[in-house]
């Protein structure tokens, strides 16, 4: 038989419990968040986290910051949000440089990108695009891997600098096509766009979005995008996929939330993030700035992360050979 009193006591219990429950949802849904950008203010990173930022404080009615803590290619800001409560008012804003080559990139990292972060939503991709010089008369990656296995160890690839995304990207096309190219890494992918349109170099790869006046101009040819497809903004331009199958490298945010956030406030924040990219004005925004929304689920984060963290690590390993 039941025992009332036993019974009034578990009822108590539980109600005391949902209070607590209730509280703790309140209390994050109406005290400020913090979205912390390990980069300046204006890099791609930062203009998608103040339209999301923006988005859900209109929706939510909670202020959402974007904080910009940079320094040390990422480090300092990264390492900020591991140091903070893990009571959901603080997340960081990553990125495939920060979150997905660092960690094999820089050894003595003062956090675990696997174990002390729980990847959200991946929110965008931007496309890179793989450019050569006019003057060299190719219009296709199948063009340029021919001339490169054609003359190995003479064409030279600039990208924005040692370990970044669009020299990884090109040290992955370069192992599963066969290839012997010499990297010149310059600083900035604008430099390297320059030393390409000055014959510095025979083959750059930058971001898409920051190309549209150079491909107009015909100052450099685009032959691909390393993103898995083809760019909405650029539908004839071919993916990098269609020749080396499977193939992706572009350069994505991902949002996450310190190790040990109550996983209420993980699921609730990754489904807000994914309101958010999808909403109307923010997805033409986005478009406008040449990203790719994806707006997955946090499961569906957390595998493309972990896939992600493997991929770099091999391309990192190929640039270090």
């Amino acid at each position: 038989m039941i025992n009332r009193r036993n019974l009034m006591l578990s009822t108590v219990a539980i109600a005391t419990l949902g209070g607590i429950g209730s509280a703790q949802a309140q209390a994050w849904t109406t005290q400020p968040v913090m979205l912390i950008n390990p980069f300046g203010a204006g890099s791609a990173v930062d203009v998608v986290a103040r339209l999301i930022a923006d988005d859900m404080t209109a929706r939510l009615g909670t202020p959402f910051r974007v904080e910009n803590r940079t320094g040390a290619s990422g480090v300092i800001g990264t390492e900020s949000v591991v140091q903070a409560p893990a009571d959901g008012q603080t997340f960081l804003v990553g990125s495939s440089g920060s979150m997905g080559i660092n960690p094999s990139l820089l050894p003595d990292l003062p956090y675990d990108a696997r174990e002390d972060f729980i990847p959200l939503t991946h929110v965008v991709s931007f496309p890179q695009a793989v450019c050569v010089r006019p003057d060299m008369n190719i219009t296709t990656l199948e063009e340029l891997i021919a001339m490169a296995k054609e003359k190995p160890g003479e064409l030279r690839f600039g990208s924005s600098g040692e370990g970044s995304t669009a020299h990884l990207a090109m040290e992955l096309i370069m192992a599963d096509s066969g290839l012997d190219m010499i990297h010149v890494p310059y600083r900035g992918g604008s430099a390297a766009i320059q030393a390409l349109i000055a014959g510095e170099i025979d083959v750059a790869t930058e971001g898409l979005p920051s190309l549209p006046g150079q491909i107009e101009a015909r100052t450099v040819i685009p032959i691909a995008v390393t993103s898995p497809d083809r760019s909405p903004n650029y539908p004839d331009l071919r993916a990098v996929s269609e020749t080396i199958p499977g193939f992706d490298a572009a350069a994505w945010i991902i949002f996450f939330a310190r190790a040990g956030t109550d996983d209420a406030i993980v699921q609730t924040m990754s489904q807000e993030l994914v309101t958010s990219v999808n909403q109307p004005e923010v997805a033409a925004r986005l478009a406008e700035i040449g990203a790719v929304i994806f707006g997955r689920s946090q499961e569906e984060t957390a595998a493309f992360h972990r896939s992600e963290l493997e991929k770099w690590a091999r391309a990192v390993e190929l640039a270090q050979r």
